[in-house]
């Protein structure tokens, strides 16, 4: 539970370094990543999490390093909800392609400082009230149920209140201004329309957090596992987006899928007093029902007829947002 700080220290160091290097070397100049390009930097970051898991092999060993490979199983896959809520979002407010990576880019930096909060959070409170763990167990078997039973929406984004409140509160600009956030006219500071995604995506991101750090709450309670899992899990969302997002609505049993494991990882934290589940078991579950929910969502789409796609503003690479206010 105890671990060095240099091993904190160094880990946040590297992810820092990566970042620089994927925003100031491969991502410089604004372009829309090919899958070909999505499909090199998630086994990129794949194989990068997998090498850090090498890691917590050889200094906390096997025991750690399945904890810590469970919990990035489990955000990895949990992060495909994210995917489809970014795709509503980059739609709704028509965002360039070109400009989409830079978006998640921010917002995932961001989204790495609050887990890192509520993860600290958490953490503290489960210690001080060994009760929390029971709180988290029933909100996951909620969640998991609501999921499970509950069709997912698409909703009216225009109507979210956090996007109401700040084009009443801030000055917006109606069109996108390159890949500026914000902008100065006669003197004014102005929110672009990238402002109010960026807004949207690191809502969004706090919003799926809640059920996602619980979640791993129910494998280690360890809070160096608890964190790098969900950052590494993290670092990779931006690729999987690029390569998912255009056949992320073809996984149909994917979302109930999630509804399980999220249901049994409840489940397992309301009996950790009465019955334990070892964490092999914990990952041979949510690996196999993830491996089958994918097989089922590959299986029904081969047997559906091919029909086109309906296209999205997103795929319109210059239509402007307008009416922000």
């Amino acid at each position: 539970m105890h671990t060095n700080l240099w091993f904190w220290i160094l880990f946040n160091a590297g992810v820092l370094c990566v970042l620089a290097i994927d925003l100031f070397g491969f991502q410089r100049k604004a372009h829309a990543p090919t899958t070909k390009e999505a499909a090199i930097w998630t086994l990129v970051w794949v194989t990068l999490s997998m090498g850090f898991n090498g890691v917590i092999w050889h200094w906390m060993g096997p025991a750690k390093a399945l904890e810590f490979l469970t919990g990035y199983l489990i955000e990895y896959s949990l992060s495909v909800d994210n995917i489809f809520v970014f795709v509503l979002i980059f739609s709704y407010f028509a965002v360039p392609a070109a400009y989409q990576h830079r978006v998640l880019f921010w917002g995932i930096l961001s989204a790495l400082v609050l887990r890192g909060v509520m993860i600290g959070v958490g953490v503290a409170f489960v210690e001080a009230f060994h009760w929390a763990l029971y709180l988290f167990g029933a909100f996951l078997l909620f969640t998991g149920a609501k999921m499970f039973f509950s069709r997912r929406k698409a909703g009216d984004i225009a109507r979210n209140p956090l996007i109401r409140l700040v084009r009443r509160l801030l000055p917006v600009r109606d069109n996108f201004q390159g890949a500026h956030f914000i902008i100065r006219r006669n003197g004014r500071r102005l929110l672009t329309p990238l402002a109010m995604v960026l807004i949207m995506v690191e809502a969004t991101d706090v919003v799926f957090a809640v059920d996602s750090i619980p979640a791993i709450f129910g494998i280690t309670h360890d809070p160096l596992i608890v964190y790098t899992s969900n950052v590494c899990a993290i670092l990779g969302l931006r690729s999987l987006y690029f390569l998912l997002a255009g056949a992320v609505q073809k996984f149909v049993f994917l979302r109930p899928g999630l509804a399980i494991i999220l249901s049994f990882i409840g489940a397992k934290m309301l009996l950790a007093d009465v019955f334990h589940i070892p964490t092999a078991v914990s990952f041979g579950v949510v690996g196999f029902v993830l491996l089958a929910a994918i097989g089922l969502s590959l299986l029904i789409n081969r047997q559906r007829p091919a029909r086109a796609e309906p296209t999205t503003e997103a795929d319109n690479h210059s239509t402007p947002v307008t009416n922000l206010r």
